[in-house]
C-alpha cells in the first residue's frame, strides 16, 4: 500500500476574537479530531512589526484584495468612494492590510504549529472560507463566525474571522519561521 498524501506543517492561529469567546477548546478539539499532530503552541500578544511581517506586502496582493473589496462594495450597492475614500485597489488594500494588522495585535491570539499528511488543504478546508458569509456550515468559521466583509468594511476594521491558517507550503514555511524559533517545535 503507497503513501496517502504528503506530511506537511503548516501555521494556525486563534485570532483575538476566537480567544475573547473562549472558542480556544472548541476549535483545537476539532483539529485534533482531524488527526492533527500539534508539534508547537505558544499563547502571544502580537507586536505591530510581527503583525505587518504576516500579512503580504506585494503590489499583487493589495491589487487582489481590493479588487473583492470593490466587488462586495458593488454586490451591495455601497458607494466605494464614500465607503473607502477611493477607487484604487491598491490603496484600497493598503487599508485592509492595515485593519488586518490592527485586528491581529489587538489582543493575545494562540499560535499553533500543525503536522499531518495533505495538512495545509486539510485545515484550510476545516477553517472555511475567510469571508465568514462564504464558509459552508461545518467549518470553525461557517459554524462561528458572526461577521461579513461587508459590515466590516463599512465600519473601517478587519473581518473578525477567528482564525488564520497558511494558504500554500510557501507560505507556511514563512509564517512558521516567523512565528516559532525551531527550538519551540517538537519532533
Amino acid at each position: 500500500m503507497g503513501k496517502k498524501g504528503i506530511k506537511e506543517r503548516t501555521l494556525l492561529i486563534l485570532k483575538p476574537d476566537a480567544v475573547e469567546r473562549g472558542l480556544v477548546g472548541e476549535i483545537i478539539g476539532r483539529v485534533e479530531r482531524m488527526g492533527f499532530k500539534i508539534v508547537g503552541a505558544k499563547f502571544v500578544k502580537p507586536t505591530e512589526d510581527l503583525g505587518e511581517k504576516h500579512y503580504p506586502n506585494t503590489d499583487e496582493w493589495k491589487k487582489s484584495v481590493g479588487e473583492r473589496t470593490i466587488e462586495d462594495c458593488e454586490k451591495y450597492g455601497i458607494d466605494l468612494m464614500e465607503n473607502m475614500g477611493t477607487t484604487d485597489p491598491i490603496e484600497i488594500g493598503n487599508l485592509v492590510k492595515k485593519w488586518n494588522v490592527d485586528y491581529l495585535c489587538s489582543g493575545p491570539v494562540f499560535a499553533f504549529v500543525l503536522e499531518g499528511f495533505n495538512a495545509i488543504e486539510r485545515l484550510r478546508s476545516l477553517v472555511g472560507n475567510t469571508v465568514p458569509t462564504k464558509a459552508n456550515p461545518g467549518t470553525i468559521r461557517g459554524d462561528f463566525s458572526l461577521d461579513s466583509a461587508i459590515l466590516a468594511n463599512m465600519n473601517g476594521r478587519a473581518i473578525s474571522n477567528l482564525v488564520h491558517a497558511s494558504g500554500n507550503a510557501e507560505e507556511a514555511s514563512y509564517e512558521i519561521d516567523l512565528w516559532f524559533r525551531k527550538e519551540e517545535l517538537v519532533n
